[in-house]
């Protein structure tokens, strides 16, 4: 392991919740993590070596200090551990990707509110929401708030006593209706703060409320017969009720819950966050994460629901998600949902997570394409169960004509992609007749034989174009060599495109819309049509052949002397005397001659 004295730095670990802190032997922080217990999770660095992967062995090796601090409950030790990480910044720790100009609305602490979008939160006593990932969002929140609300928008002191000394005329925006004139006491301040008010209940999401208390009003306004003002009234809720109609996503009994779901591979996670107040999305935001020492996504996702919950201010005590997970804190409640209202917000924030993830990754592949390769073929590792990452895939495919003009031919991939320049055919030589099985047979052992034979490099996976029978003759093939235990053979049956194993009866069926079953796809489609280009070829030649035959004085040598030099009929129609006599005789070409003539 290392120098380090890892049994006396446990012996001062409590069995308690709190963050751990590894040191370099230069006294930098390397790592920061937090634990239920700190005493079982330090110890496990230590005790459970060999399950430990790479990068976290070298950590390891490299520790030669150890602190800690203790806190109360787990949620505690998130919140501890997200602001240490930010604000340290250790190498081994993942990296949040956090923009930090999102915008917040702030309801600015003054006489007669301002309501306004701003990118710095200040302590000033003012009341911010947000901050909003999505800008769009925010201000389809504005305009319905001034759609609905009119407010002011200037900087100027309304205080009483300015105002009843009369020192403010109205503008231009009380001429046309976005204010009600606050600066020569138009509008008082109570009316002011109750819009306030209903502006608070909409940005904390509820709608619900506001609505209420306009119908009311409605009510009140055509009871006194106030046409007008119930007019405006019934506009502002009908602007509220379409608002709503768009936001509402689940039951407006769900309310002030945190929903979060994950999605990962092998470098990057991706967590998505949504607020809900009363069955709406008030908040919603998807942060990136790259890994540094192959986390679990539980470990992932705890980390980003402490970020989460700080960055929103949120108070929530349930928070959705998508798996099991351990969490010591009787004052927040983790649900997994099964079905109903909570299971649909769930599936919603894996549908976002996802599309995030994936256009994140196009991205970044478009910037690296070897990004995308090693995705593919990680992939293709995973779903076909290989013990190696396929770069190099070859596929074989046959072709014959009632039995004749037998052909096989092989397509190559190298790093998911055609390599052109590999692809071969193969005259069948030892086969007679229709028999696929006989033919997949030979153009396996001659392919393998000659790469062995001049020490090249064997490929991870071989693809055979059929089914059972194939496969099986394939394998045959491969025992012959002994390479059948160093090599991946499947073969992939057209109808239901099942996958085949030697030695297993049972096929595997992909997703059909997978990655790894459109690249077998692509092989045994490009083996199919490379393999028929040449078959025809074949057989063309192969009835030019028999129709140069019927010509009197030309034999099967001649016939092939022809095709070797003209290549086809119409080229041997429009042959010279003295192009034809470069093969035929006076006599022959006479012959030819008189048979097209």
């Amino acid at each position: 392991m290392s120098s380090f004295d890892y049994k006396q730095a446990l012996a001062d670990i409590p069995h308690k919740p709190g963050v751990y802190q590894y040191f370099d032997i230069d006294g930098t922080l390397m790592y920061i993590g937090k634990a239920k217990d700190l005493k079982n999770r330090v110890s496990s660095y230590f005790t459970q070596d060999k399950q430990l992967n790479g990068k976290t062995r070298v950590l390891v090796s490299k520790i030669r200090k150890i602190t800690f601090t203790i806190v109360d409950t787990e949620i505690d030790a998130w919140l501890l551990e997200n602001n240490l990480i930010k604000k340290h910044q250790p190498k081994y720790n993942i990296m949040l990707k956090d923009d930090k100009t999102y915008p917040w609305i702030v309801i600015k602490k003054e006489p007669f509110p301002r309501v306004f979008p701003t990118r710095k939160a200040i302590k000033d006593g003012s009341t911010y929401f947000g901050p909003y990932a999505s800008v769009g969002m925010m201000h389809t929140i504005l305009d319905l708030i001034k759609e609905t609300y009119p407010l002011r928008t200037c900087n100027l002191a309304l205080t009483p006593q300015n105002i009843s000394q009369g020192k403010f005329k109205v503008c231009l925006e009380y001429q046309i209706g976005n204010c009600k004139g606050p600066c020569e006491a138009y509008q008082s301040e109570a009316d002011y703060l109750q819009n306030i008010a209903d502006i608070k209940d909409i940005l904390n999401g509820k709608i619900g409320s506001v609505i209420k208390h306009l119908k009311q009003n409605v009510d009140l306004a055509v009871k006194n017969l106030d046409f007008e003002q119930a007019h405006n009234l019934q506009l502002k809720l009908n602007t509220l009720e379409k608002y709503q109609s768009k936001s509402t996503v689940v039951n407006s009994s769900v309310t002030n819950i945190d929903v979060v779901s994950i999605a990962s591979d092998e470098r990057y996670a991706f967590v998505n966050y949504l607020k809900i107040m009363n069955g709406s999305i008030i908040q919603t935001q998807t942060i990136e994460i790259k890994k540094r020492l192959d986390e679990t996504d539980e470990e992932l996702l705890s980390i980003a629901i402490a970020e989460f919950r700080s960055r929103f201010k949120s108070t929530s005590k349930e928070i959705i998600v998508p798996f099991e997970m351990a969490l010591d804190d009787p004052g927040l409640k983790l649900t997994v949902p099964k079905s109903g209202d909570r299971k649909s917000l769930l599936e919603l924030s894996q549908k976002n997570v996802l599309f995030f993830k994936k256009e994140k990754l196009n991205q970044y592949e478009k910037l690296n394409p070897d990004l995308r390769t090693e995705r593919i073929l990680s992939q293709m590792k995973a779903d076909l169960r290989l013990t190696q990452l396929p770069y190099h895939i070859e596929c074989f495919d046959n072709s014959n004509f009632q039995g004749k003009y037998p052909v096989s031919a092989i397509v190559v991939f190298k790093n998911a992609r055609p390599s052109k320049k590999d692809y071969r055919h193969f005259n069948v030589k030892t086969v007679e007749g229709p028999n696929d099985f006989a033919t997949m047979q030979e153009a396996v052992y001659r392919r393998y034989k000659r790469m062995l034979d001049e020490n090249q490099t064997l490929p991870q996976l071989i693809i055979i174009d059929g089914g059972k029978g194939q496969l099986s003759s394939a394998l045959s093939s491969l025992k012959k060599l002994g390479i059948d235990k160093k090599v991946t053979v499947i073969g992939i049956a057209k109808r239901l495109e099942e996958l085949y194993y030697p030695n297993d009866s049972l096929p595997l069926y992909l997703d059909k819309k997978s990655e790894t079953l459109k690249i077998i796809q692509q092989l045994r489609d490009e083996a199919h049509r490379f393999g028929i280009t040449f078959h025809r070829k074949k057989r063309n030649q192969g009835t030019l052949k028999t129709e140069l035959e019927q010509i009197p004085g030309i034999g099967k040598t001649t016939a092939d002397k022809l095709l070797l030099k003209f290549k086809s009929v119409k080229k041997i129609k429009e042959a010279t005397d003295k192009e034809l006599m470069e093969v035929l005789n006076l006599k022959q070409v006479k012959a030819l001659k008189e048979y097209f003539a």
